[in-house]
């Protein structure tokens, strides 16, 4: 190779040097200059890692000066190339090679393959791989609903793919306790996020919550919510800092009497905002409250409304009316207005009825054609209900899979200490609360009974619940240390870390923890459905909070009747309050959503009888049964079965259920994940089926791979593991570590240029065969969702010597499993023989990927018009018979129609990877 000075050329050895320029030049040795990092290495001449950089027809180029050019024809004059080329005024100019700029990139594969920057074929087969799972995820009916760790369940994957794909959805989800209203929250938030409809979302819940709330969101979906309470506030002094963050939860308290907070987070500006306990807002005809009014100014300017509340009529229709005129004040303007429509509704639901039953209604509307199918008939009667786009409610009545309930009463002789002592109330329920130390241990008789259960259960798993820390505290520690029982504590003062160490040994079925001691607050929002042995120490005044407890293992997936252990102090307040919940509400084995409700009605009768129970308790009980008997009838009569048919259309969810399951199904995405930490250098280590352990490694190709912490994470593929392991991460297509990983390969150069041997009989020696990757490079707006149209549509081209195109008789996964690895000096003796025939077939693959290109976007943009655009003509239909269909959403439909149009006609192709195949 001859070499001159000023001539350039770039390091196969380290791209990272930029462009190098011959500064001298001796008889056994060279020397280069690399202005891009300041550096000047000397090589042998006669192996020198350098590629001789020649750009082609076509190719961008940049000057030292910083003009741009289009290369139009290339010479050479006196050792040197130069290059004549039109600027963007159109203007034609020559520059040497030596005016060219130092900070070259070599990104494209056939400039890195021509200049001697290759990678390794199992680098190239991973991005191949990359570009097939992108595209396929791209266009599946489940995006945005795969990657949370949760149980597909019909009612929750129905509500979060119908709200979730809405263009600003504002709607009331009002799902019964225990259906899960908080997971179809994170669903649609999570669908919202990915999809790109959504990039700012605000969640406003009761301060209770605001864990149960940041450790859900972050536990089942991954989302690092914000968490803004008044210290946070108090650091961040300066500008708004609403604006500082994209997800943001916080209490609906922190905005109280504080009206220059108020503006920040009005002015912050949100896609969406979510509130939860809705019914708490104060609201009447009169007057709104300071809460109510707040949400109310946020509704007006954010684009998105999630409410969530479990009672939305059980507290009045006009506190029902207050929450969905926030979702649609136009449409839900006058009170009065609104009960007349209600009414109508009723019918309505007695003709679905009707219908379902077999029988035509005499009272069927004029407009709707009685022959028809009584499935198409009811189609159209859930269309005209008034609600049924705004409001989602689903029902432990209407949803299969929640199991019975037994209840078991354990009564205890009440010791003297306890027997003597003047007490509240509180301490009547909780007698172990006057105790400053753990002596109480000694004495209660519900702490050697909980040892004997316990060891008389054994293996079973059993959630143990109280209402304080301090009790939580003391008995695990009684439970660990002195009665030999494995055991952990759980309550609020734990960390979320700490919290999900005791979550996990408890979780563990081999070496686990039998007993998990919770408190109060320490048990919100945790699912431990893998146990059904529930055993409360003592009971709250709350019927909700009853249920709460309950509900940890009262839960839809859970296979097992729950068994609820309750031991009591006889004579005292404890027997009083079980006796009443037991005989009075029934509470243990029929859940009531009323449940406070009916405590509010009897609370002045009841609280006495707590301090000291009389003959009347008997009377209290029985009014109390009879009351409780009408409000379950009530409830069961009021319910909308109109509503929850349009809250749950099960064909709908059996679809998504079933491509879910199609893409967990397999070893294909565990194969992928392994590919991945190969060629990034990440360490694996098997733990169990369907499961692995990543660390990081010293030869990691990056310095740092997604979610892979410095000591290493477990992580495993199968959602049945990820729901009773949450020290594991359960690994979907949609999950964060996945996500970035594929943008990491797609987004650089790894495995865009390779090359390898191939022993074919038949086929002469040194035949050389060009395997090209192109995909459709559509630059357009997140939000409109192009991709789900035109997704990235890999194109794969094999061209032989005499330009045929093999792809179809070679399929991308045989010629890997033939490809052979070629020594680098080997490979770079290749390259400097080939650049003109890799030009030659690299114009013909060209052309052939051009020519598909068309008829790919013309089917593209025929899918796009026909789906979107028979949305749109069912919208424009509906609102004709239900005024709930807004003006907005038709307008962002005939919008996102024509601006995808647009954005597909000017898609083009992107070649993706490229690999030299030589036969030997």
């Amino acid at each position: 190779m001859e070499y001159l000075v000023g001539q350039r050329w770039v390091s196969h050895a380290d791209a990272q040097l930029g462009l190098g320029i011959v500064v001298d030049v001796e008889p056994r040795r060279i020397t280069l200059s690399f202005p891009a990092v300041g550096e000047e290495r000397t090589y042998a001449s006669e192996n020198a890692p350098l590629t001789r950089l020649r750009f082609k027809e076509g190719d961008h180029i940049s000057t030292v000066e910083g003009v741009e050019l289009t290369v139009s024809a290339i010479n050479e004059h006196h050792g040197l190339l130069m290059y004549t080329g039109t600027d963007h005024h159109d203007q034609q100019l020559v520059v040497s090679e030596l005016e060219l700029d130092a900070f070259v990139q070599l990104t494209t594969p056939q400039q890195r393959l021509l200049n001697g920057h290759f990678d390794k074929n199992q680098d190239f087969a991973l991005r191949v791989a990359t570009l097939q799972h992108t595209n396929r995820l791209q266009g599946s009916a489940a995006r945005g609903l795969m990657g949370s760790r949760t149980s597909l369940l019909h009612h929750q994957l129905y509500i979060a793919n119908e709200v979730g794909q809405r263009h600003a959805p504002r709607v009331l989800l009002a799902d019964e306790v225990g259906l899960g209203k908080t997971i179809e929250a994170g669903m649609i938030i999570h669908q919202q996020l990915l999809t790109g409809r959504a990039t700012r979302a605000l969640i406003l819940v009761p301060p209770s919550l605001l864990h149960q709330w940041l450790v859900e969101m972050l536990r089942r979906f991954n989302l690092h919510f914000s968490l803004f309470d008044a210290d946070r506030l108090a650091e961040m002094s300066e500008g708004n800092p609403f604006e500082a963050e994209q997800l943001v939860l916080c209490s609906l308290d922190l905005f109280e009497g504080r009206d220059e907070l108020q503006q920040m987070a009005l002015a912050a500006g949100w896609d969406l905002v979510v509130v939860d306990e809705a019914h708490h807002l104060h609201w009447s005809e009169d007057e709104a409250g300071e809460d109510y009014g707040f949400v109310e100014a946020l509704s007006t300017c954010s684009a998105g409304l999630l409410l969530l509340t479990a009672t939305p009529e059980q507290i009045g229709q006009a506190s029902h009316f207050a929450r969905l005129r926030l979702l649609d004040p136009s449409r839900f303007h006058d009170l009065e207005s609104f009960r007349e429509e209600e009414t109508q509704f009723r019918a309505l639901s007695e003709m679905t009825d009707a219908l379902d039953r077999g029988k035509m209604p005499s009272n069927l509307p004029e407009d709707l054609d009685a022959s028809q199918p009584p499935a198409q008939l009811i189609e159209q009667l859930l269309d005209r209900h008034g609600t049924g786009r705004v409001l989602f409610r689903n029902t432990r009545a209407a949803v299969e899979g929640f199991p019975q309930r037994h209840l078991h009463r354990y009564p205890l002789p009440q010791p003297e200490q306890y027997e003597h002592a003047v007490v509240e109330l509180e301490e009547r329920l909780h007698p172990e609360l006057p105790y400053f130390d753990d002596s109480w241990l000694d004495f209660d008789p519900r702490v050697d009974w909980l040892e004997t259960t316990l060891k008389a259960l054994r293996p079973e798993k059993v959630l143990i619940i109280c209402a304080h820390a301090s009790t939580a505290i003391a008995l695990e520690h009684h439970l660990h240390m002195r009665a030999g029982i494995r055991s952990a504590a759980f309550y609020e003062a734990l960390s979320i870390i700490e919290r999900d160490r005791a979550a996990a040994y408890f979780a563990d079925e081999t070496g686990g923890a039998q007993t998990l001691v919770c408190s109060e607050i320490g048990s919100e929002g945790r699912n431990f459905q893998f146990a059904h042995h529930l055993i409360l120490f003592d009971l709250p005044l709350n019927p909700d909070l009853l249920e709460q407890r309950i509900g940890r293992l009262d839960r839809i997936g859970q296979h097992h009747d729950v068994e609820i252990h309750v031991p009591y102090l006889q004579g005292s307040a404890q027997e009083t309050l079980l006796d009443w919940y037991d005989r009075g509400l029934d509470l243990f084995r029929d859940s009531c959503s009323a449940g406070y409700m009916i405590f509010q009605n009897f609370q002045q009768r009841l609280l006495p009888q707590l301090e000291q129970r009389t003959a009347a308790f008997d009377e209290l009980l029985t009014d109390s049964a009879e009351f409780t008997l009408r409000t379950r009838d009530e409830l069961r009569e009021g319910r909308d079965r109109l509503l929850e048919r349009n809250s749950c259309k099960r064909e709908v969810a059996d679809t998504l259920i079933e491509e879910i399951e199609s893409l967990e199904s397999g070893d294909t995405l565990e194969n992928y994940l392994e590919a991945l930490c190969e060629a990034f250098g990440v360490d694996q280590e098997f733990h169990s089926e369907h499961t692995l352990i990543l660390r990081p490694s010293e030869h990691m190709l990056t310095g740092h791979f997604p979610y892979v912490g410095e000591e290493g994470t477990t992580v495993t593929f199968s959602r049945e593991k990820g729901l009773s392991r949450e020290d594991m991460e359960f690994v979907t297509w949609e999950h964060p570590m996945i996500q970035e990983a594929m943008e990491m390969v797609y987004s650089t150069e790894l495995g865009n240029a390779a090359i390898g041997t191939l022993k074919l009989k038949g086929v002469p020696a040194g035949t050389m065969l060009l395997e090209a990757v192109f995909t459709i490079n559509c630059v357009a707006p997140k939000a409109l969702q192009v991709e789900r149209f035109l997704p990235l549509s890999p194109i794969r081209l094999l061209v032989d010597a005499r330009g045929k195109q093999l792809a179809e008789l070679v399929p991308h996964e045989r010629l890997n499993a033939l490809v052979e690895k070629v020594k680098k000096a080997t490979a770079l003796a290749i390259i400097k023989q080939v650049h003109k025939e890799v030009d030659a077939k690299m114009s013909l693959a060209n052309a052939q990927a051009e020519a598909k290109l068309k008829a790919v976007l013309t089917e593209a943009e025929d899918r796009m018009r026909n789906d979107l655009g028979a949305e749109l003509a069912r919208l424009e239909a509906l609102r004709q018979l239900n005024p709930a269909i807004r003006e907005e959403e038709l307008e962002h439909l005939r919008y996102r129609i024509e601006e995808c149009a647009i954005h597909i006609q000017h898609a083009s192709l992107q070649l993706q990877a490229l690999r030299l195949v030589i036969t030997t």
